[in-house]
Formats: structure tokens, C-alpha cells, sequence
């Protein structure tokens, strides 16, 4: 692994877990624990504020290199006691200076962070940083995310047909349609919902090519049809 513990900013770790415990609201973190059905207790700290205060404090002190980056977020993730500290290290891959940071290879610790996270809200946040890999280097990604859709973990293939959301015109249509085609026989919620979500957002730019794709696959169960239509 490129994310040694040994290799990870301790001072930036401490600074995030102390301001997210400062930022703690103790009445709303049963309900939030509530919703998520998450085993990790909450702080109470809603996610735009996790966000404000991890770049804030990342942006007052950057990763001096890619190897600092990727094991301070590991650890972040790995280590934490409240469910908002892995908020914060998903945060983290999305600063200015991750974003300058990004290369294909940072694919394994985003699939560390999708297994072990293994609910919507981190996979769907992670996703997004998947959808960004792909944009860069599609030679590589392409076959990555092909892989997953045919994984025997559920949350690495809904990554799989969401990470392309809002890609609008850069979508890999071709890529789309076989990771739908992949899972559209299943059962499982958490995949029907994510091909009619994909469906659904593509539609804003190529409606279409949405209607031809469903009209396409009747084996399309009928929550992805009714999400992928739903604006149309």
C-alpha cells in the first residue's frame, strides 16, 4: 500500500479530530445516527460543516506530497471513532490540492474506502472521486470500473454506475451501458436505485439517448425506469 500510517501529517490529523469534536453537537447526533442505521456513533457535526472545517484546516496546512496525502486520509478513515471523521478524510480528497494530487493509482485506496465504508453516503461521496480518475485517464480507469460492475461487492458496483454522475457531455456512454447492463437483472435496492439515478442524470443532457436506452431493456426493473424517466 502507497498510504503507509507511518507517512501521515499527525498535526493535521489532530487539528481536524479536534475541531470536529469542538464543532460537536451532542442533541443532534442520535438522529443522525438514526437515519444512517450507523454501528459508528456520530458527533453531531452535518456535513457541510465537516467539509468547511477539514479544507479549512488542510488548506492552513497541505500535504507536502502525494504520499502525505494519501496516508493522512487512510488513517482519518481507518482510525475513526465517529462516523464524521470519515466524512472529513472523504473530504479531503476533494481540496484544492488533491485535486492537483490526483493520479490513476490513488484507485486503490478508493477501494479500500468503498469496501470498508460499504453504505450509500461514503460510497456515493466516493464515487465522485472515481468519476474523476476516469476523466483523467480513462485508458486506465475504464477497465477498473468494468471489473466492478462485475464484483462481488455490492457498493463497488453501484460506484460503478453512479461515478459518472454529472459528467453531462464527458460521459462514457459506452461504459454507462455496460455497467447497467451488468446489474440490470438484480434485485438488490441500492443497484436498481443507481441505474435509474444515472439514467436519471443523464437525461438532463442527452434525453434521448435515456428514452432509447430503456426502451432498449425491458429486463430494466421498474424503479430504474420509473428514476430514469422520472423528468422526461
Amino acid at each position: 500500500m502507497r498510504w503507509r500510517p507511518e507517512n501521515a501529517d499527525g498535526a493535521l490529523l489532530t487539528v481536524v479530530r479536534e475541531q470536529l469534536r469542538a464543532a460537536a453537537d451532542p442533541l443532534l447526533a442520535p438522529g443522525m445516527q438514526a437515519y444512517m442505521k450507523s454501528s459508528t456513533p456520530y458527533l453531531g457535526v452535518r456535513v457541510p460543516a465537516v467539509r468547511r472545517l477539514t479544507r479549512a484546516a488542510e488548506k492552513a496546512r497541505p500535504p507536502a506530497n502525494v504520499r502525505v496525502h494519501l496516508a493522512t486520509v487512510a488513517v482519518l478513515w481507518d482510525e475513526a471513532e465517529f462516523r464524521e471523521e470519515r466524512y472529513a478524510a472523504a473530504a479531503l480528497l476533494d481540496t484544492p490540492t488533491a485535486r492537483r494530487l490526483r493520479a490513476p493509482d490513488q484507485v486503490e485506496l478508493l477501494t479500500h474506502m468503498i469496501r470498508t465504508g460499504a453504505w450509500w453516503d461514503h460510497v456515493d461521496e466516493l464515487s465522485h472521486r472515481v468519476g474523476d480518475l476516469l476523466m483523467l485517464d480513462r485508458e486506465t480507469m475504464q477497465p477498473i470500473v468494468r471489473d466492478w460492475s462485475a464484483s462481488d461487492d455490492l457498493w463497488l458496483r453501484r460506484s460503478a454506475i453512479i461515478c459518472q454522475l454529472g459528467a453531462k457531455t464527458g460521459t462514457d456512454l459506452e461504459l454507462l451501458g455496460d455497467v447497467i447492463e451488468a446489474a440490470q437483472h438484480e434485485k438488490e435496492f441500492f443497484l436498481r436505485k443507481a441505474i435509474g439515478w444515472a439514467l436519471r442524470e443523464y437525461a438532463r443532457t442527452d434525453p434521448d439517448w435515456v428514452r432509447a436506452f430503456v426502451d432498449a431493456h425491458p429486463a430494466l426493473s421498474p424503479l430504474s425506469r420509473r428514476e430514469a424517466l422520472k423528468h422526461l
